[in-house]
């Protein structure tokens, strides 16, 4: 008799879960609380999945073996709780797609950054002709790429999320970029829950696995401090460049016809050529693969000029750190455009560039 496994939230991860989860001959169950989009419905009916939305049945959903939550489902939820009460097994389905590959997995965290980076790395893979699939918090799932299995690596960008039901899960190079304060209403408001979920990307790395992370961040180092002398597998990079020029092992990468700018993103970038350098990639293929490398949108991203006025949309600068970077990394005087929602973090750390760099503000509320 097969297991039961009920998939909770039907979006692109919970789908992925689903359709990986049949092909392996699981009974498959998925149960969204909310409406599910029409054309993730489609595919639940055409691979003969059974599905409810608007409610979850809860006497089906805890009779399961266990549970894929996918990571939009937070932890308070009641059908959470009733879950964990019966010591149901949950599991991510980054969790669940990794046991189901034999590929190379290259796993990329952090508050910020982990956008850019993943799709650096995934293009530099990719221009040196290593068969990589591209997977994770950018987009696809792992899972539904898992079901074809025709890949050699995966570059998978990966949230705190998708990294707090994990088990076995294990990336072969772990990236961790930085920590700072974010999603804190998923983590009861403690910042120690928050970083200990980002370094889950390397609980069960191994002493021939490879993690590189940023030697400058006080939260990383304060957490590595009573490990240092277990992680025989680390790299730890600098994020302090001279003008264009970016070294990693020994060798210097010219990041002037590079579309990246400004420290934060050239530390980015060191991180992607070191997973290239670690795969055997050599100098000239990295360094002409920068050159055609163009970034996904809403980074620092170049609009237009007008009147000899650049416009710049960096509207995925949703908390300070990135903010921070951003205005760091601006050579004029600016014009910046503000809004959001306040998560109640700290801004003064923003306090000198704002005085140097930005002369008005216009807040959109």
């Amino acid at each position: 008799m097969s297991q039961l496994i009920s998939i909770l939230g039907a979006g692109e991860s919970g789908i992925g879960a689903a359709l990986l989860a049949r092909q392996k001959g699981f009974d498959v169950w998925v149960s969204d609380f909310g409406a599910i989009q029409n054309h993730y419905k489609k595919q639940l009916i055409e691979n003969h999945i059974p599905f409810e939305e608007n409610n979850h049945d809860e006497n089906k959903i805890l009779s399961s073996d266990f549970i894929i939550k996918s990571p939009g489902v937070p932890e308070k939820a009641g059908i959470i709780k009733k879950i964990r009460d019966k010591n149901i097994p949950i599991y991510s389905e980054i969790e669940f797609a990794s046991q189901h590959t034999q590929a190379k997995i290259i796993g990329i965290t952090g508050s910020n950054g982990k956008t850019t980076t993943t799709l650096l790395t995934y293009h530099l893979l990719k221009e040196a002709g290593l068969n990589v699939g591209l997977a994770g918090n950018i987009g696809n799932s792992f899972a539904a790429l898992v079901v074809d299995n025709q890949y050699d690596y995966y570059v998978l960008e990966i949230s705190s999320f998708q990294l707090d039901d994990i088990e076995t899960f294990r990336p072969d190079i772990a990236i961790l970029l930085n920590i700072t304060p974010d999603h804190l209403d998923r983590y009861n408001y403690q910042f120690e829950n928050y970083i200990q979920a980002k370094f889950n990307i390397i609980r069960n790395q191994k002493e021939n696995d490879i993690f590189i992370y940023n030697k400058n961040d006080i939260n990383i180092n304060n957490y590595l401090k009573n490990k240092e002398n277990s992680l025989s597998f680390k790299y730890a990079l600098d994020n302090n460049f001279n003008n264009n020029e970016l070294g990693v092992q020994g060798q210097t990468f010219d990041m002037s016809t590079c579309s990246l700018k400004g420290d934060h993103n050239f530390f980015n970038a060191s991180c992607a050529i070191q997973v290239a350098m670690s795969l055997g990639i050599n100098k000239e293929k990295i360094q002409e693969a920068l050159k055609s490398f163009k970034n996904a949108p809403h980074r620092l991203e170049w609009i237009t000029n007008i009147n000899g006025v650049d416009y710049i949309n960096d509207s995925k600068a949703t908390n300070v750190d990135s903010t921070y970077y951003a205005l760091k990394a601006q050579t004029q005087s600016i014009i910046w455009i503000a809004g959001g929602t306040d998560k109640g973090n700290d801004y003064s750390a923003i306090d000198k560039f704002v005085k140097e760099k930005v002369k008005a503000l216009i807040c959109l509320g």
